[in-house]
């Protein structure tokens, strides 16, 4: 039975794939044949379509997750097209209108680790080196994040120049629940978000919906749902687009988008609470500010992060900390370094277990308190990994 979890979920099947290898023209026409009746079963579509390369995410019953075999071959065509004077702009959407993509290949990494197989290196690595090609991508990168959009999902999204949101947008980083951490170069946008809001979302696995995800400064425009194909149509239609030109197009649809515009945010009221609560610079000091808050938001917050795993609670908050000064490219070889030390630890495999397994929701930490991670514990997860860091 397919397991999904809308953090990083999915199950793996995986598909070899291969680059440069010339074919024989009739057996190159037979394997064009054979993969355009077929495109509807590939885990993602790559295709031009006039100034517009367009990447579409296509597991709609696992929810969109990324497994190696998609971020294989989402990689080198982002960087052809970035060198491809034809294309002027890349866009990322999902498949099945639930979800834009719920997260990455928990479930696989998982039996991974069990074995000692190369998987747990090669997923991170290659998932990183994806967020950073987006992160530097010379070409308008345009993401229609159009449902639920979790860790994995975020992070071929966020880092791009537009994000567009929608009513149906569902944004979380809830890692910290599986013994993980807010990866994808969580490290990097978490703590540039308005005050402390990204170390909430970070340590709780809050989520937001619909335009709040805007008010956030996570997406950069809010449009209809029903709107997004005739925004696609628009921008492939764009003679030699700039990303002025980009910007204005998406700007008219944003500017005519109503919905829940007079819905106040829904962490407006908490603002001043979570500036102050989520300020502290160790997570016992944020338990204690917590208890002596004692309002209900702050006791639902503490109920909340007594669920997560202490160790996931520390390295994230060390993690946010130091990416606040960071680049994106040292943010994701600090990150490569952190999910090596989970995949040795113990939370990560008991967290799958517990959420997306056994579905008991008792996962059994160990450490089990906030108190007996040590400093020096958190301190060598983040030590460097020699010739087997990332290398971006």
């Amino acid at each position: 039975m397919q397991l999904l979890m809308c953090l990083h979920t999915e199950v793996l099947n995986t598909v070899t794939y291969c680059s440069g290898i010339v074919l024989p023209t009739s057996l190159s026409t037979l394997l064009q044949k054979m993969s355009k009746q077929t495109d509807s079963a590939a885990e993602v579509l790559l295709e031009k379509k006039g100034a517009a390369g367009i990447i579409t995410l296509n597991r709609p019953k696992a929810l969109n997750a990324l497994n190696l075999s998609m971020i294989q071959q989402i990689y080198p065509q982002i960087k052809m097209w970035e060198q491809d004077p034809e294309t002027f702009l890349i866009i990322i959407k999902g498949t099945g209108g639930k979800a834009f993509c719920a997260g990455g290949d928990i479930r696989a990494i998982t039996e991974a680790g069990k074995v000692g197989d190369k998987l747990l290196q090669d997923f991170f690595r290659g998932e990183y080196r994806l967020n950073n090609a987006i992160g530097t991508c010379k070409k308008p990168y345009v993401a229609l994040i159009d449902g639920i959009t979790m860790g994995g999902g975020v992070g071929v999204s966020v880092h791009g120049h537009f994000r567009v949101a929608t009513e149906k947008t569902v944004f979380a980083m809830p890692e910290t629940a599986i013994g993980l951490f807010p990866d994808v170069g969580g490290g990097y946008f978490l703590p540039r978000l308005s005050g402390k809001l990204g170390y909430y979302l970070a340590l709780t696995g809050c989520r937001l919906k619909g335009r709040d995800v805007l008010r956030v400064g996570i997406a950069t425009h809010f449009v209809e749902s029903e709107k997004l194909p005739a925004l696609e149509k628009d921008l492939i239609a764009l003679k030699s687009p700039s990303k002025e030109k980009i910007a204005d197009l998406l700007n008219s649809y944003h500017m005519k988008c109503t919905i829940d515009q007079e819905k106040e945010f829904a962490l407006q009221e908490h603002m001043e609470k979570i500036n102050s609560l989520f300020s502290a610079n160790s997570m016992e000091e944020i338990v204690k500010k917590l208890k002596q808050d004692g309002s209900p938001f702050a006791m639902k917050q503490l109920e909340t992060i007594n669920k997560m795993s202490p160790t996931s609670l520390k390295l994230t908050l060390r993690q946010l900390r130091e990416g606040a000064s960071m680049s994106l490219q040292e943010v994701l070889r600090m990150e490569y370094r952190l999910s090596q030390a989970c995949m040795k630890g113990h939370d990560f495999y008991e967290g799958v277990r517990a959420v997306l397994i056994d579905k008991d929701q008792s996962p059994k930490w160990k450490p089990a308190a906030l108190e007996e991670v040590s400093d020096e514990f958190v301190d060598d997860c983040f030590k460097p990994l020699g010739n087997d860091d990332l290398k971006l």
